[in-house]
């Protein structure tokens, strides 16, 4: 898959025969992820041990939060369109009525296209300390669900549209003028309400309406995120699209939105680190874009494009899904240190809990099957995230740390975490 590019720097295209079209994709992440984990539980790593005998009861634990939440075992798919339930009110389903979107479903799909790609690149982590108030009679949210209600609220506003008269639109012309004093007015930031990483949020934004405007063959001319919707119609002739290319294009798509990031001739990797475990050290993640892929199967799906073969996918590498496995002892520092420094994302020890975070979750799901008596193909990855491996991270945290933060410390610059 070619994308052309249009413009110079790092808005390049990505030949068949490049070199990064390798880490660009899901199996990159799947296999380089194994090589880590194999050399863990080898006991050849200085930083970590694979405790396996852990697995069954974080499996359990897991099994038991998909119960109590999903008692008749309906999971929806893991993505940002949960955190757009927060509190039980379905927010994407008023906003769809006001805008009177039920009789188109194209465009109903594109709308929310539009409205989830900037909302799953503004989801990198809050920090402890920030909270959205969105309206005086309701309690404050925080963490992943503040953050899909204020960037729910931040499209509804019209502000990351360049036509006045539409506004439920993502245009590239008004993502590129967005920045941190209008993105921090509208996520309520002050001194008391601090968040982390505005900056990097803001030119995350600035950067994917560059992309956009950048890539006709996919945003269309002028520049719509929704237009994604067309294209990938287009690729699917019998009305099916894999998965592993979906995600596929969104990388190469929207490889360059990450800035400061290793690059490999001229082609930027994204979430991609050094680990020495690997020949040529490369270790992808692709975290955001994977979380974005999980989040375009409901409007994909509704608007008649069927994703097949989901599992090809991997878990997301993150602090709830990660911090479970720590917090169960499945994955176990050598280092107590581990726990009480503050780590960057670039760190080796971080990199190195990534790749056995995502290996793992390969490997609870499975456990997690078992314990619900349900097979892969009704319970793939994405509704054992959800029901799931993520809820438990945040579950286990809230009873182990007053607060329910992780039992790890990152530094966020608002791109990763």
């Amino acid at each position: 898959m070619n994308l052309p590019h249009e413009g110079s720097g790092w808005h390049t295209p990505v030949p068949a025969g490049h070199p990064a079209a390798a880490l660009l994709r899901a199996e990159a992440v799947r296999e380089r992820c194994a090589v880590v984990m194999a050399r863990v539980q080898a006991g050849d790593s200085p930083l970590f041990e694979w405790h396996s005998a852990q697995l069954a009861p974080c499996a359990a634990y897991v099994a038991d939060t998909v119960r109590r939440a999903y008692p008749d075992l309906a999971v929806p798919y893991h993505s940002r369109w949960r955190h757009f339930e927060a509190g039980g009110r379905d927010r994407w389903a008023e906003l769809q009525a006001t805008a009177g979107l039920a009789g188109d479903a194209r465009e109903c799909a594109r709308v929310a296209v539009d409205l989830v790609i900037p909302s799953v690149l503004l989801d990198a982590g809050a920090g402890p300390d920030w909270r959205f108030h969105e309206a005086d009679d309701q309690p404050p949210l925080a963490r992943s669900e503040g953050l899909a209600v204020a960037s729910l609220a931040l499209f509804a506003a019209g502000t990351l549209s360049d036509d006045p008269g539409r506004p439920l639109r993502s245009d590239a012309a008004a993502l590129r003028r967005i920045d941190a004093a209008v993105l921090g007015a509208l996520f309520q930031v002050s001194g008391g309400n601090p968040l982390l990483g505005l900056e990097g949020r803001a030119t995350l934004l600035n950067r994917l309406g560059e992309v956009a405007e950048a890539t006709p063959a996919v945003f269309g001319r002028p520049a719509r995120l929704g237009n994604l919707v067309d294209h990938l119609f287009s690729l699917a002739a019998d009305g099916r699209l894999p998965a592993a290319e979906l995600l596929a294009l969104l990388l190469r798509a929207l490889g360059p939105v990450w800035p400061g990031r290793l690059s490999l001739a001229g082609v930027p990797l994204g979430d991609c680190w050094r680990h020495p475990a690997l020949a040529d050290e490369l270790l992808p993640f692709h975290k955001l874009t994977q979380w974005l892929a999980y989040s375009l199967l409901e409007p994909l799906q509704a608007a008649g494009l069927e994703i097949a073969g989901l599992d090809a996918l991997t878990g997301l590498p993150e602090y709830r899904n990660g911090g479970l496995l720590l917090d169960f002892g499945v994955i176990v520092p050598r280092h107590p240190a581990f726990f009480t420094t503050r780590w960057t994302v670039d760190a080796l020890p971080i990199v190195e809990w990534r790749a056995l975070t995502v290996a793992g979750l390969d490997r609870l799901a499975e456990a997690v099957r078992a314990a619900l008596d349900v097979s892969a193909a009704a319970f793939p990855l994405a509704r054992v995230l959800q029901g799931g491996s993520w809820s438990a991270g945040r579950r286990i945290a809230a009873e182990r740390r007053p607060g329910g933060p992780p039992p790890l410390q990152l530094e966020s610059d608002g791109t990763v975490f």
